[in-house]
């Protein structure tokens, strides 16, 4: 193949064509307002396109090009990318793998963001994220995102991002959770947002969580502080979306089951007592005024568990074991260092974890840096390239003058991010506690040096807390990188920028929970928490602000393991809903409320019943709860020889 095939992307002035173009590219036979054979009677074609394509791979040959429609039909508007039929560039591509990429009467109802985007050298394309998932990019050949969106915006509550110029968000009332969002101005739960320059004003908002009890900011005062553009695109955020649900009032009560009233996210020190102070005075009054409207929760009467819980962990959830100990460590390992039965390693784990002065060790295999089948000598020649290796990238920043670094705006945003992050991570925890801690350093090393290493990804709040335990338990700085490296390999895509990772761990929770207890997701149902968001935090960052620091790492070992099932966590979630569904179901708890339940367990949880009724619960489920979880859910096991962060040669960056 030439390598043009592979490139093949020419200069594309979208608005310079789109502006001579004018009207013209609003076209639909012999008028925009005529309907095609295809469409229904009562539709009217407000706009439509050729040449919109679709890259499923890098390769030139392998394009879907089609039409794209804005169809109007009573007060409802809907979008449409059929693509062309007998294409002979697209001979490698069946007719079913295009029917994959046909998008047929999508409402807009089910739309909450549209990305533009627009390189300097190659097509302009847009990103329409429907229901938490984002369709493949859709590439404007000709010219027309202006006309795009102008026609969306004569049909549809449409507004661009107060803090991306980029982003466009669609106001589906039809869906409550994002009414409030909408609502809430939060740009970010929607698609992706971006961190702030150092030092910038909108800084702010990246410190709600650690500002004084005494200073809580309203959300509408918070925004007003956020109006500042903000450039960097790869910025997640997740944890941006939680530390905004702890600014939120009340609105009106056809809302209520959906406004989040405490934040998900505390603070970093894992043993710190959670605040329960509000974002405002206003709020306490108001949560003051529920209080004294409904001081005792009603109780009804709630359905009986169809697997009977309380029988269902004693037959299938064994008990757990004493943690493994060095002695019992050296009879996995043969002569020259190899684990003899990975399996037997992983299953010992599973059911009583590693004694902490193992871990160092331990972890290494599980994390993928040491292969199961590794001698000592191997291992120590791994050692020593991997920090050679992490040496060279590390230097790739340090290296970067100040007069570079002006020029050079990602790289001030995210090491202004991680700065502020560093010095309030897992600080009452004496590892890194006190003035000039230099572990505190050296995660913030770590964390830049990551950022080179998978530019794409880059630093994004939450990472931290990933680290911290591993530099806790490593003390070396390479080894705790090329730990973490292996760890976002599977937990990355919690990071994705349009929440495509989380989104479908949350819908797979929600298959879950419906197989193995209907009637408490049936209640999820009726009282609109289908959506699951009260464990957002749970899954976003593995339960690490709901134990204690020493019950967090034996969590993570056990999860790691992958003995029953690599989605463990997700079992792990419905065993603490079973252990309180007559609470949840008997006071008839709304979102709101809900939300206020779960984020006071942090600290409450007993880990090891709950890991013997996840391990209950996974063995009842079997075949069928591994065929509710779609493909691809995170955490998957890391991609042998094949990182997903190490992008193809000949692909265009």
């Amino acid at each position: 193949m030439h390598e043009t095939d592979i490139h093949d992307l020419s200069d594309d002035a979208d608005y310079a064509v789109a502006s001579k173009q004018g009207s013209s590219s609003m076209t639909c036979g012999d008028s925009s307002k005529q309907s095609s054979s295809c469409d229904p009677e009562d539709a009217e074609i407000v706009y439509s396109k050729d040449n919109v394509t679709i890259h499923p791979t890098q390769y030139a040959a392998e394009r879907i090009s089609g039409r794209l429609k804005l169809i109007k039909q009573g007060s409802s508007l809907f979008m449409t990318w059929i693509p062309y039929k007998g294409q002979s560039s697209n001979a490698r591509l069946s007719a079913k793998g295009k029917n994959l990429y046909t998008i047929k009467s999508l409402p807009f109802s089910d739309i909450q963001s549209i990305r533009r985007h627009s390189p300097t050298i190659g097509w302009h394309y847009v990103i329409v994220v429907s229901s938490g998932l984002a369709f493949p990019p859709l590439y404007f050949y000709s010219g027309g995102v202006r006309e795009f969106l102008a026609t969306i915006k004569q049909h549809v509550l449409i507004a661009r991002s107060s803090e991306d110029a980029n982003l466009f968000l669609v106001n589906n009332f039809q869906d409550p959770l994002q009414r409030t969002l909408s609502s809430l101005e939060l740009p970010g739960s929607l698609s992706n947002s971006t961190p702030s320059s150092s030092g910038s004003p909108s800084d702010g908002n990246l410190e709600n969580k650690h500002t004084s009890e005494d200073g809580h900011l309203s959300s509408m005062q918070q925004n007003n502080k956020q109006r500042q553009k903000i450039h960097d695109p790869a910025r997640d955020i997740s944890i941006h979306v939680l530390e905004k649900f702890s600014l939120v009032t009340k609105f009106a009560r056809e809302t209520t089951s959906q406004l989040f009233r405490e934040s998900l996210v505390d603070g970093h020190g894992p043993n710190e007592k959670r605040r329960t102070n509000w974002a405002s005075k206003d709020h306490q009054s108001q949560e003051i005024a529920s209080n004294d409207v409904e001081i005792v929760p009603k109780k009804v009467p709630v359905p009986s568990d169809p697997l009977e819980f309380d029988k269902l962990s004693l037959v299938w959830g064994q008990p757990r074991q004493h943690p493994l100990g060095v002695q019992e460590w050296s009879t996995f390992l043969d002569s020259e260092g190899r684990i003899v039965d990975p399996n037997a390693l992983k299953k010992r784990i599973f059911y009583g974890g590693v004694q902490h002065n193992l871990r160092k060790e331990v972890w290494t295999f599980l994390l993928g840096y040491y292969s199961y089948d590794s001698t000592y000598a191997e291992r120590e020649y791994v050692m020593s390239v991997k920090k050679s290796e992490y040496e060279t990238i590390k230097n790739q920043w340090q290296s970067i003058s100040p007069e570079q670094a002006k020029r050079f705006t990602k790289f001030r945003e995210r090491k202004g991010l991680i700065e502020k992050d560093v010095v309030r991570t897992d600080r009452s925890l004496s590892f890194y506690e006190g003035d000039d801690n230099p572990n505190v350093r050296l995660m913030h090393d770590i964390l830049l040096t990551y950022s080179f290493y998978n530019f794409d990804l880059g630093y994004c709040q939450g990472m931290s807390d990933f680290l911290s335990p591993i530099l806790f338990v490593m003390k070396d700085e390479s080894e705790a990188f090329w730990c973490f490296v292996s760890l976002l390999e599977r937990l990355g895509p919690n990071f994705n920028r349009d929440q495509s990772g989380m989104h479908s761990q949350l819908f797979a929770l929600s298959k879950l929970v419906e197989l193995l207890d209907s009637p408490l997701h049936n209640y999820f149902k009726q009282n609109d928490c289908l959506n699951y968001f009260f464990c957002f935090r749970w899954i976003l960052i593995q339960f690490k602000r709901e134990f204690q620091y020493e019950k967090t790492l034996r969590l993570w070992e056990v999860l790691w393991t992958h003995h029953l099932s690599e989605h463990l966590h997700l079992y792990v979630c419905i065993a603490i809903l079973k252990r309180h569904r007559a609470k949840i179901m008997g006071e008839q708890m709304d979102f709101d409320t809900l939300l206020k339940f779960i984020n006071e367990l942090s600290g409450q949880i007993d880990l090891d019943p709950i890991l013997r009724d996840a391990e209950a619960l996974c063995v009842c489920a079997g075949e069928n709860g591994a065929a509710s979880i779609p493909p691809g859910t995170p955490p998957s096991l890391p991609i042998e020889d094949s990182s997903i962060y190490h992008q193809q040669d000949d692909e265009v960056l």
